[in-house]
């Protein structure tokens, strides 16, 4: 297991009833292939009921303890940390995402855009008026006073289109869920937590609340719902419910203060999830032979799961024990074959323990099988560049921190390090055709 922080910038679009247009905030995206690919088996079927195709749908792990979950960029689904442990069942977290799935089914992104435009409209417009006055008077009073006015009218535009837009995600998530022979009331406990928080004051409801309006008439509408759906008393799997356990666990042990960790998950407690918890626990205290303890009791129990034998490696690898991480991640590779952050992960591994043209080798088909499995992985693309780099084929280790500065957002890197694989690569090569196409995209003239 790893989790991997990156700081990245969200424009807060979906929270322009909190902050002006023009606001960012900075946010943190977990990367997790474990819960990744657990979220992703329990919600795809909810995509594939929606028209979409699943393969294309993003989602991203934020690293926030507060209730929250988005949908920005397209196809891309954004839900908090905060949402995922506060959540008791997977059916929760599908209640949700079928949710935020009801925004993309209908393109309300775009419509959101529109409104956005029309409510900047109205705020100009305020603006506008104030100045106006304010230059009669000569004083600036009238010009915050227009200000505050023209963004007070916008606000209660995008309010009253952002209220019908929920409640048509909310019909659009209902009817997805009967559609799989789910139940909806995870998504009606979901609602009836928020309820309570609603009598709170602004700065400490949880930011779902701001970017969606929650009302008495959308949480009776899920309610009738399930009285009446045929679907209501299905209970999630076995499987699917040791799956979110597992996910809890390992969220409190790697984001909650250890000492909090151990007094939920005491040692006395041998569960699958308690040792899980602890071993992260443990090793970001640091005491790693006790981590490492942990997961030798996990893995004696279980020891084709991969998952525990990547959190193995992980605290070899951030302990400064790389070389014997290199064996860990291999197992857990051979054990989940399809997952890319694993193959990135150990490829990471074989280029850090540097131990010759073997590793590199083996470091630089790792890397590549990992972009086949996902090629926006900016970490994936980094090794395999400097894995070819290694083996001396400088103009391909090119192409590949090109893609990853695209990936990153660096222009100028993206430039540099396209211009030098044009002219080491023969014309018309893969490589060579990869760095034209990322040229082509910054819209810089061919050599």
């Amino acid at each position: 297991m790893n989790i991997r922080i990156l700081a990245v910038v969200i424009l807060a679009l979906a929270n322009f009833l909190a902050w002006p247009a023009h606001a960012q905030q900075t946010q943190a995206l977990i990367r997790d292939a474990e819960i990744e690919s657990d979220i992703r088996g329990w919600i795809s079927p909810v995509f594939t009921a929606a028209g979409l195709d699943a393969s294309f749908v993003k989602l991203y792990l934020v690293n926030d303890n507060q209730i929250n979950s988005f949908v920005a960029g397209g196809q891309r689904i954004f839900i908090n940390t905060g949402t995922l442990l506060r959540s008791e069942t997977p059916n929760m977290v599908i209640g949700v995402l079928a949710h935020e799935t009801g925004h993309i089914a209908g393109g309300h992104l775009l419509r959101m855009q529109e409104a956005l435009s029309t409510a900047s409209a109205e705020s100009i417009a305020g603006f506008l008026l104030g100045a106006a006055a304010a230059v009669f008077s000569r004083d600036g009073q009238p010009l915050a006073g227009g200000a505050i006015a023209g963004m007070t009218m916008a606000q209660r535009s995008l309010f009253a289109y952002s209220i019908n837009q929920e409640a048509r995600a909310d019909e659009a998530a209902l009817s997805f869920l009967d559609r799989t022979h789910q139940s909806a009331r995870g998504l009606l406990k979901f609602f009836k937590i928020l309820e309570g928080e609603e009598v709170l004051l602004p700065d400490n409801q949880d930011p779902y609340l701001r970017t969606h309006p929650l009302t008495s008439e959308r949480i009776e509408y899920v309610q009738r719902h399930v009285d009446s759906s045929p679907w209501s008393n299905v209970k999630d799997t076995p499987e699917h419910q040791v799956q979110h356990d597992r996910m809890v666990a390992k969220l409190k042990g790697f984001l909650e203060p250890p000492a909090k960790v151990l007094q939920e998950y005491p040692p006395s407690d041998h569960s699958l999830y308690a040792r899980y918890a602890r071993a992260a626990a443990y090793h970001r205290m640091p005491e790693d032979d006790k981590a490492l303890a942990e997961m030798d009791s996990l893995l004696k129990d279980y020891p084709k799961d991969p998952y525990f034998w990547e959190l193995r490696a992980q605290i070899y690898f951030e302990s400064g024990r790389i070389a014997q991480s290199v064996a860990p991640y291999r197992m857990a590779v051979s054990l989940a074959p399809n997952q890319p952050l694993l193959h990135m992960e150990l490829a990471t591994a074989l280029i850090e323990a540097n131990e010759g043209q073997a590793n590199a080798h083996e470091a630089e088909a790792e890397a590549k099988r990992a972009v086949e499995l996902d090629d926006q992985d900016p970490d994936a693309w980094h090794a395999l560049g400097i894995a070819e780099g290694r083996l001396g084929d400088t103009g391909n280790a090119s192409v590949a921190l090109a893609q990853e500065a695209m990936i990153a957002g660096d222009r100028h890197t993206a430039a540099q390090e396209s211009a030098i694989a044009i002219k080491l690569l023969k014309r018309g090569s893969p490589g060579w055709l990869r760095a034209d196409d990322i040229r082509s995209t910054l819209k810089i003239d061919k050599p």
